[in-house]
């Protein structure tokens, strides 16, 4: 595991550990709407974190390949609002075809 996953897992712990004390800490309170929205968007910024990542680097340095082209079909599935199996299989297929070019 290179150091960029192992960093990403101990964010995903650390939030997560924020958020479990948080509940410690407020007990039976009710927490405001404002921060009760951040707290549910932090998985999404946490993936979508890991998707940037593998899509754009390769080593230690940035790289615009076939994974970028690939995950801008995918973007672009999803935005037409097609099941996630079609998504994944679109982003997978298309970076597979140009990989084989």
């Amino acid at each position: 595991m290179n150091m960029s996953w192992a960093l990403v897992i101990w964010l995903s712990i650390g939030a997560y550990a924020f958020k479990m004390l948080g509940f410690v800490v407020v007990g039976s309170r009710k927490l405001p709407d404002v921060l009760s929205r951040c707290l549910m968007l932090i998985p999404a910024a946490l993936l979508a974190a890991l998707v940037f990542n593998s899509s754009f680097t390769s080593g230690q340095s940035y790289a615009i390949d076939e994974r970028a082209i690939g995950l801008g079909v995918a973007i672009i599935a999803a935005w037409r609002k097609l099941p996630l199996i079609v998504v994944v299989i679109l982003g997978a297929a298309t970076t597979a075809f140009l990989r084989a070019l």
